[in-house]
């Protein structure tokens, strides 16, 4: 199964108008009950969240009535969808508003994440910005691009390789174990300069790009991974799991590595994982 370009853009355009009637809104108009805690304290989701979810979910099964459609939200409530979405021929993964500690901060660094994933393969990926009104859209195959809402769209590109010391990295170690954490941290000065945004979505933006050279993650949900994994790889890029093995939005542990190259792969899992 295969999007069209024309078909990739269409969606684009769902993403952006749900962002501006149900996300943009509500930026720095949320009261204090509109903000809720799931998990733990860092585990948050608000009213956009919820109120985005509910318009694509309808949206996108009215446009494929066939596919599964696994949102984070609706993940939460009922975790048997990450186990029936391995049964699915096309399911769409969807993260309403990735970053949303920073978007219920009013840190105006979010994005609305999705992924088209058939049998398992990620297809397409979409990164919507509701700030800067455009959409990175990756096609298996048919490399990755900025598109604009005028049909403009610029090539993605990730950054020319580089050693491991000249490298800048968004680094994701929160949620590493204890013991892996503290082998870590100290290694992060091998770096040329780290970062955090709190958004896998604008990270991967970054990345594929040329904004920074590394990434890496230990919590891998498939609604914070699966479309930008293939939107940086569109875009030239490298990435796997801790172990090497390649990733797929059917796996939730092991980590990931993304690099410009597979040698910058090597060095970043030698240099701060080895």
């Amino acid at each position: 199964m295969r999007f069209s370009a024309a078909a990739a853009s269409e969606v684009a355009g769902l993403l952006r108008r749900t962002a501006q009637a149900e996300i943009l809104p509500r930026f720095r108009r949320l009261a204090s009950g509109d903000i809720r805690t799931k998990s733990g304290p860092l585990d948050l989701v608000t009213e956009a969240d919820e109120a985005a979810e509910r318009a694509l979910t309808a949206e996108l099964s009215a446009r494929y009535p066939a596919a599964m459609i696994l949102g984070e939200e609706a993940a939460a409530a009922d975790p048997g969808l990450l186990t029936r979405m391995l049964d699915a021929e096309l399911c769409f993964i969807l993260d309403p508003v990735d970053g949303t500690a920073n978007f219920a901060g009013g840190v105006p660094l979010f994005g609305v994440m999705l992924a088209a994933v058939h049998h398992g393969e990620t297809i397409a990926g979409w990164i919507h910005d509701p700030m800067g009104d455009d959409t990175v859209i990756a096609l298996r195959g048919e490399g990755a691009w900025v598109e604009a809402p005028s049909g403009h769209r610029v090539d993605c590109r990730v950054a020319a390789p580089v050693p491991l010391g000249g490298m800048v990295g968004a680094i994701s170690w929160g949620f590493l174990p204890p013991e892996r954490k503290a082998h870590l941290l100290p290694r992060l000065a091998q770096l040329a300069g780290t970062l955090n945004f709190r958004c896998a979505a604008h990270e991967y933006r970054l990345a594929a790009t040329g904004g920074l050279h590394a990434l890496v993650y230990n919590k891998l949900m498939p609604w914070d991974h699966a479309a930008g994994v293939l939107i940086h790889a569109e875009a030239g890029g490298y990435s796997a799991q801790f172990d090497g093995s390649a990733y797929s939005p059917r796996k939730h542990t092991g980590g990931l590595v993304c690099a410009p190259d597979r040698e910058g792969w090597q060095a970043l899992r030698e240099g701060l994982l080895g």
